[in-house]
């Protein structure tokens, strides 16, 4: 068991919606007059959680700062899955799967934005690098607001291996990089597929570029080169999303 703290409104709230089971100790600020707080507190009280109330020299304690809001939790982070389980999962998906992948990606902010996004755009899941690479932080699941319990994180240990693997099982698997074949508005996104990102400022390294079966890119009309990771995610995901709609 792999417990963290977390602490604020919105991440509290994300906990409660998605992850209440996995809560174990709340902290709270018995003398802060705020309504959203006092809704949570309700919210706390009513599912019957283990509550304390604290000073706000406690609170400020067990987070690490003041920025808590008035409320710390103490929760069992959500664990990522197995190469195994990766394969057992994907038989139970009935629509075109839609797979992200990062490359050794390694800011936990980054990961985080990317879940959410993957979240709101239907991933099925989420493939992650073990080694030079993040993992699920407390970080990830204060940026990922709650998408960090809702999206499946598959943490393997061969990427190369798991893009063949991938393949073998009829999906496409389209790498995203600078100097691709074509942009990601002419490409086919409505087959099923795996969207591969590179490392920060770094890209898809060499023998993931040479298991993509297509390079796409993103059109950069002014000076700058490249946009954040999570940012270049989230265009190329919805850009799927609307495909698939039409």
């Amino acid at each position: 068991m792999k417990l963290t703290k977390i602490y604020g409104l919105h991440s509290a709230q994300a906990a409660l919606d998605y992850s209440a089971e996995n809560i174990l100790q709340v902290w709270v600020d018995g003398h802060r007059q705020d309504k959203r707080l006092s809704e949570i507190i309700k919210q706390v009280s009513d599912l019957g959680l283990n509550t304390e109330k604290a000073d706000r020299k406690k609170l400020d304690r067990l987070a690490g700062g003041p920025n808590h809001q008035g409320i710390v939790i103490e929760i069992e982070m959500p664990a990522a899955r197995s190469e195994d389980q990766l394969k057992t999962d994907i038989l139970n998906i009935t629509t075109p799967p839609l797979f992200l992948v990062l490359d050794n990606v390694q800011d936990p902010h980054n990961l985080g934005a990317c879940l959410r996004t993957a979240d709101a755009t239907g991933v099925n899941g989420v493939i992650i690098t073990k080694d030079n690479a993040t993992g699920i932080t407390p970080t990830v699941c204060k940026v990922a607001s709650g998408a960090a319990e809702t999206v499946p994180v598959y943490q393997i240990t061969n990427l190369a291996r798991t893009l063949r693997w991938l393949k073998d099982q009829g999906l496409w698997i389209l790498g995203a990089a600078g100097d691709g074949d074509q942009t990601i508005y002419q490409a086919d996104l409505k087959v099923p597929m795996a969207l591969v990102i590179g490392a920060e400022g770094k890209g898809l390294r060499r023998l993931t570029r040479e298991e993509c079966d297509m390079l796409v890119k993103l059109p950069m009309l002014g000076k700058i080169e490249s946009l954040n990771l999570s940012v270049a995610t989230g265009v190329f995901l919805y850009e799927v999303v609307r495909q698939r709609m039409i």
